[in-house]
This record gives C-alpha cells, structure tokens and sequence, in this order.
C-alpha cells in the first residue's frame, strides 16, 4: 500500500453529520430567538469546530455572553442528538476495511468537539480506527497541525509515510501545514468546484477511488 497511515476527517469526510448539526444548531437558535438557518448555510459554517459554527449562525453583532450561551446549549442538545440522522458515507466501510487488510494504520482529527468525535466513531466505526481525536481544550484546531502530529508521533509513523483525507480547504491547508500528503473527496460539504479552487491536486468521487490510489504501486 502507497502509505502506511491513513488520517481521516470525519464531518463530510467518512459521516454525513449535516443534517444533525444543522438540527442542533437550530435548535439552539429557536432557544435564543434568533431565525433557523438553511442546511445549506450550515454547510458552509462547518469546518472551523463548533464554536465558529454558532458565531457565524447567530445574528451579526450578538454578543459575546449571548453566543457563549447558544453555544452550550449547542452541545448539551448536539450531545443527546448527534446520531439521529448521522450515517456514514457509502464505500467508507470498505475503504477502511481495504486499508486495515493491508496492515494500513486508521486515525480521525476533526473540528468536532471530542466528545462527538469519540461517541460518532464508537458508534459507526467500532474498533476500526488505531487513534481518534477532536477539538479539545488547550490544542490548537485545525488547520494547525497540531493533532496530525499527535497521531503521526501515537502510531509511530513518518511524514511521508501519513496521508489526509478530508473535504474542505481546511483539511487542504491542515496537511499542507503538516507536510504531509492529502487526498481531497467531493462528496463532502463543499464540492469539486470549490476544492479545486482551493488548489486541490487530488480528488477522489468516491470511497473506492481512495482504494485504488493506495493500491498503486
């Protein structure tokens, strides 16, 4: 196989999360009074962890106490509710079946809050990822390279060794950052288009497109 370790993101990536934090945040913005945002916009707010999820659902100028409030009320509701309509991506099974048959290492860093991280990859992926870690407090989100780091240094692999696998600009910027090699995926929350803008060099449209990229030789 073409790397040893494969790091995951996990909204857009390997779970269809949107519809359950586009739930949540409304949710937590019908507490406060504030108008429900499209699941489109929720689309584009994700990325940066939860915390820049709420301040760009708010009203604009809200005010700092207000938007600490929505946002616990965010993850007290997201907590309980975050496998409701959550499943993973077709194809996702396989690839991560494919890479494990190969003696391939599987880890997550995410934006999403650990303990979301943690419950999502119990719940849909059981004991099939090496090394899991979301946004937590005190380490930089990112696109630091912060967590990569944390599971290049866990698992005992190389720079060159470690490819990402994710669908935004953040995780295009993450893996430059951690100069390390990334493979994007359109079916995520932003697109093609978009990736492509962003100086994508590898895309794949589906999970078995990943297959076959590690299969080369």
């Amino acid at each position: 196989m073409k790397y040893r370790c494969i790091i995951f993101d996990l909204d857009g990536t390997i779970l269809n999360t949107l519809d359950d934090l586009a739930d949540s945040t409304n949710y937590a913005l019908g507490q406060f009074g504030f108008s429900k945002r499209t699941t489109d916009e929720v689309r584009r707010f994700v990325g940066n962890g939860i915390g820049k999820l709420i301040e760009r659902a708010v009203p604009e100028n809200t005010d700092e106490n207000t938007i600490s409030e929505v946002l616990e009320c965010f993850k007290k509701y997201y907590g309980e509710h975050c496998s409701d309509k959550t499943k993973p991506y077709e194809g996702i099974d396989k690839l991560i079946q494919f890479i494990k048959e190969n003696d391939g290492l599987t880890a997550v860093v995410s934006n999403k809050a650990d303990f979301a991280v943690q419950e999502l990859c119990k719940q849909y992926f059981p004991g099939m990822f090496d090394f899991v870690v979301g946004e937590r407090e005190g380490i930089r989100r990112k696109p630091s390279p912060d967590s990569v780091f944390e599971v290049i240094d866990k698992l005992s692999v190389k720079k060159e060794e470690a490819l990402y696998v994710g669908d935004s600009d953040v995780d295009l910027e993450t893996a430059k950052n951690a100069g390390i090699d990334c493979m994007a995926v359109e079916w995520g929350f932003r697109g093609r288009k978009f990736l492509i803008e962003k100086g994508a060099d590898n895309i794949a449209s589906k999970p078995q497109d990943i297959v076959n990229f590690l299969a080369e030789k």
